[in-house]
């Protein structure tokens, strides 16, 4: 019997159809000048994606990594909320709709989908791709300048992916809130870089402000215990190359690490774990090193041995943002 086939290759193949009529040598070029547009400052009344072909490139590039990053964050939150499945979500600055597919890789089934951009050729890209999701042939694709203007319906999740980052802090400020008073949960995902992490730690004090408390990945709400200038929370997310991919990087590798950073924030009950990884575990003779962030808002590092018995093994499986230590564990961790 042959596995069911997954939302994430679902979508490699729904990519594969878009790029199958732009020549490769202008799907790199349109790639390589789009990514050296998003370098640079982008007023949020000027669209960088064109039309079709800058659009069709852009989603078979990045529409994968963000798929991963947004799964990972949402798979995060659904541990602290397992009986709860989101009933409506509403992707802000979604383009082509990647989170949207994360979404319905985490929580399966339909639901009223609304995603808001800026950019009309990304939208109506994004409602021809969704057509091979049956959970996503419903969902609406409105037009929307992302900002202070921006008014959002309520709803039971907000998503906002790599869209901070193209705003002016005033419109940062704006659309956080807006998410905050809307939505019931709010998953906030940026770069994986010193920056793109100082605007989720601005995204997340706000969310705070706005009675909303964290999830994930921080196993508190308290003030971040890493010291600004020195570090950034960041995870990594394993994504599958294309041949567009390796055309555009160079290299050989079927795969590569889209690092990032996020914050979730909610109004439902919620456990958060008791900590998470957030370095790569340190796997050593007859030990495991893992970096932990902590629920007293603290961070430290543990050192499992074999001498902890089955949570050795556990850490030796772990991976960067797990949270620690497993569920139902028998032994404490800090033996």
């Amino acid at each position: 019997m042959n596995d069911p086939v997954t939302p994430a290759q679902t979508l490699r193949a729904a990519l594969d159809d878009v790029l199958a009529g732009l020549p490769p040598t202008q799907a790199a070029g349109a790639v390589e000048r789009l990514i050296a547009s998003y370098r640079g400052e982008t007023p949020t009344h000027a669209p960088i994606l064109r039309d079709r072909a800058d659009v069709a490139a852009y989603a078979a590039y990045r529409m994968p990594a963000t798929f991963e990053a947004v799964r990972s964050a949402l798979e995060a939150f659904a541990q602290a909320v397992p009986d709860w499945t989101p009933g409506s979500h509403v992707d802000v600055g979604g383009g082509t709709g990647a989170a949207t597919w994360a979404v319905t890789a985490t929580w399966p089934g339909e639901r009223a989908v609304t995603v808001l951009d800026w950019a009309q050729p990304a939208l109506a890209l994004g409602r021809e791709i969704a057509a091979a999701n049956p959970a996503l042939r419903a969902a609406r694709w409105q037009r929307a300048r992302i900002g202070a203007d921006l008014t959002l319906e309520d709803t039971d999740l907000v998503t906002v992916s790599y869209v901070l980052n193209e705003l002016a802090e005033p419109d940062r400020a704006a659309l956080v809130d807006a998410a905050a008073a809307a939505a019931r949960t709010v998953v906030i995902v940026e770069a994986g870089t010193p920056a793109g992490y100082a605007r989720v730690l601005e995204a997340r004090d706000r969310l705070i402000h706005a009675g909303l408390h964290v999830v994930a990945p921080c196993p508190h709400s308290a003030a971040c215990p890493i010291e600004p200038g020195r570090d950034w929370c960041h995870f990594s997310a394993r994504v599958s190359r294309s041949s567009l991919h390796r055309q555009v990087k160079g290299g050989t590798l079927p795969y590569e690490d889209e690092k990032f950073s996020y914050v979730v924030a909610t109004r439902l009950p919620a456990q958060p774990s008791p900590a998470r990884v957030v370095r790569r575990p340190q796997i050593r003779k007859g030990q495991v090193l893992l970096d932990l962030c902590e629920a007293d808002d603290q961070l430290r590092r543990t050192t499992v041995t074999k001498r902890h018995g089955s949570l050795y093994k556990a850490a030796r499986d772990a991976e960067w943002g797990d949270t620690w230590p497993p569920e139902d564990s028998p032994e404490d961790p800090s033996a």
